[in-house]
């Protein structure tokens, strides 16, 4: 059969294939572009960006973990000024879509990032609402819907591409946070972030991370990401993003079956350099070797 057509739509913005990476796990790119070719993955989703910089959290602030990992890096990252003038024009040499991942601790500060993007060659915002609310005593602006519709409201009244509204798994009802993000304007979801975790030092009596706790990731969160991007594919009409321990092309299409429309690589980046290239490769047979043609013969196909 003819070669399958990867090709995804994510609220107007066409992607060459579904597979992208995920924030926070692949820098802006440049230090995995010697592993893998840029061009071949459908979009590139950078690490968080904050109006001004952030040196994050102390140190330790990685710790392995049973089938995953917990970090609590605290979105360290060079501000808006450094970020425009060094890592787009890095990115716009590949033939993927820029996705920026923005992050704030005020309303303010998001809406800062987005002006400033306004004008920059990027395809997409993935607005990170699982960052500490300073002004409510440090609440995730994710973990309460009226304070996520506000948030999505603000950026998009002033956001010249279409916005992605990354939801926090650490909610009682993911549903919910969806449906309050998609009236307030959302175009697009991602799910999910981290959960919160903790691991403790029985020979030191002590946390491992500086911070206490830090977000799980890895493979061991796979299940919950999965349920929880159908819950939502089936509460929402605009698409989704989905990612969680997501480490070849089963577990993405697993994903995909349940709703998403393209899925994000991310803690798998540290073990294997190649896995989004395999991920790619990997559907592309599974599509072959099941007569399939478009994604969209698949997607949500579990009811």
């Amino acid at each position: 059969m003819n070669t399958p057509d990867l090709k995804v739509n994510l609220a107007g913005v066409t992607l060459n294939n579904p597979v992208m990476t995920a924030s926070g796990t692949f820098g802006s790119g440049e230090e995995y572009s010697e592993f893998v070719d840029l061009n071949r993955l459908g979009a590139v989703v950078t690490k968080g960006v904050a109006n001004i910089p952030w040196k994050g959290n102390d140190t330790p602030r990685i710790a392995e973990v049973t089938s995953g990992m917990l970090n609590a890096v605290g979105l360290q990252n060079p501000g808006i000024d450094v970020f425009a003038k060094r890592d787009i024009p890095f990115l716009k040499k590949f033939d993927t879509k820029i996705i920026v991942n923005v992050c704030g601790k005020s309303e303010q500060d998001y809406v800062e990032v987005v002006e400033r993007l306004a004008d920059e060659p990027v395809d997409m915002l993935e607005i990170n609402i699982s960052c500490p609310n300073v002004k409510e005593g440090g609440i995730a602006f994710g973990q309460d819907p009226s304070a996520a519709a506000a948030i999505t409201r603000a950026v998009k009244k002033v956001a010249k591409q279409p916005v992605i509204m990354k939801l926090s798994p650490n909610v009682t009802d993911i549903a919910l946070m969806a449906k309050a993000v998609e009236e307030a304007g959302a175009d697009c979801v991602s799910l999910i972030n981290t959960l919160t975790g903790m691991k403790i030092d029985i020979n030191k009596r002590a946390f491992v991370l500086a911070n206490k706790t830090g977000g799980m990731s890895g493979p061991a969160i796979k299940p919950i990401a999965v349920r929880m991007v159908y819950q939502v594919a089936n509460a929402v009409k605009i698409p989704i993003i989905g990612m969680g321990g997501i480490s070849n092309a089963s577990d993405a299409i697993e994903f995909i079956m349940a709703g998403a429309t393209a899925v994000s690589v991310g803690t798998a980046n540290f073990v294997n350099p190649y896995a989004t290239i395999e991920i790619v490769d990997g559907i592309t047979k599974f599509m072959k070797d099941n007569g399939i043609k478009s994604l969209d013969e698949i997607r949500g196909c579990v009811k």
